[in-house]
């Protein structure tokens, strides 16, 4: 292991000067820093976590809690922790992974255990009954996700409320009338998950100013489940011929569903799916879709959550835009 010491002796300086370029507590003309940065990089020198964390009153660790439930399609969630972890890196962050569902619990345990600097929470629900907590600590905190009160907090997410709303006017646009939403697990809306509601909040809205009819139906996802929840659709509502789908597991068996109905895609019915570009792509129709900006998402949130470490950013809620691609799976309703 190589010592401050002789990180000292390599750049010809004292160890205090080097403490203080690791530590930024003194002004270091730039030439010296210079010089101690290149004898830290060509020495490969790591400074002791302990004994910075010490010296600096912070751990540079941020705590991701990311519950990765069942019910949840988890290679988004990762795309995320990876944008996440990685743009922490560059910051000289490391990222703490909290998965489990203690919620509170997991809260307190950071903030009263300073084992990290800040936090960002995902898997936000409308009532997330984190926020209380998250208001009372003095740990800066950024949620990628949007719950219904966003007094106090600092949020990133994509728009899923405009989201619903361009799916509604695709489909429009093409003349349909009765689309349906197959939403996300049952156990995701009963938890108000923030943004299957605002999807769900945003679709029905803007189908109403367009006079379309929508039914939603909550999908486990899987061929079994997806083949009982088509079948009560089409009794309920025969006429279909839109479907906006916001469940990953649930893409490929509808669309096996259709085919073997004898529904053709998109010539009798459109389907346009919320999800990552690859799913959409790869699908056996390339479908219409409005990606999931995972990478973007945990870019942000991470240069949030920096700006507000080092003191220079506000409370804010930053939307990302959605995109909607079109493929081959959405077309003129059928007369």
């Amino acid at each position: 292991m190589v010592t401050l010491a002789e990180v000292a002796q390599h750049a010809g300086v004292s160890a205090s000067t080097v403490s203080y370029v690791l530590s930024g507590k003194r002004s270091i003309s730039a030439g010296t820093r210079q010089r101690v940065e290149r004898s830290i990089q060509e020495l490969g020198y790591h400074p002791n976590a302990g004994a910075r964390a010490l010296a600096s009153s912070r751990s540079n660790i941020i705590a991701l809690m990311i519950p990765l439930r069942t019910d949840m399609y988890v290679p988004v969630m990762m795309e995320i922790a990876i944008a996440v972890a990685t743009t922490a890196r560059t910051h000289g962050y490391d990222v703490l992974l909290l998965t489990g569902e203690e919620g509170p619990d997991a809260m307190r345990r950071v903030t009263g255990s300073g084992l990290a600097d800040a936090m960002i929470l995902m898997d936000v629900e409308l009532d997330d009954e984190r926020l209380p907590l998250l208001r009372e600590s003095d740990r800066p905190a950024v949620l990628i996700g949007l719950p219904a009160d966003t007094t106090g907090l600092t949020c990133v997410d994509l728009d899923f409320g405009a989201t619903g709303a361009l799916c509604a006017e695709h489909l429009a646009k093409l003349g349909h009338r009765d689309i349906a939403v197959i939403g996300e697990a049952p156990a995701v809306y009963e938890r108000h998950t923030g943004f299957a509601e605002r999807t769900l909040d945003g679709l029905r809205s803007r189908s109403r100013e367009l006079g379309l009819r929508v039914l939603h139906r909550p999908c486990e996802g899987g061929y079994d489940a997806m083949a009982v929840t088509l079948a009560r659709l089409f009794d309920e509502r025969p006429g279909t011929t839109g479907f906006v789908v916001q469940n990953e597991s649930a893409v490929e068996p509808l669309l096996a569903l259709l085919r073997r109905q004898g529904r053709a895609v998109p010539e009798d019915v459109s389907v346009i799916a919320i999800c990552p570009d690859q799913v959409a792509t790869q699908a056996s129709v390339r479908l219409t879709s409005v990606a999931i900006p995972a990478q973007e998402m945990g870019r942000r949130a991470v240069e949030q959550l920096i700006a507000k470490l080092d003191g220079h950013s506000e409370d804010d809620v930053v939307l990302l835009a959605p995109e909607l691609t079109v493929r081959a799976s959405t077309g003129p309703a059928a007369s």
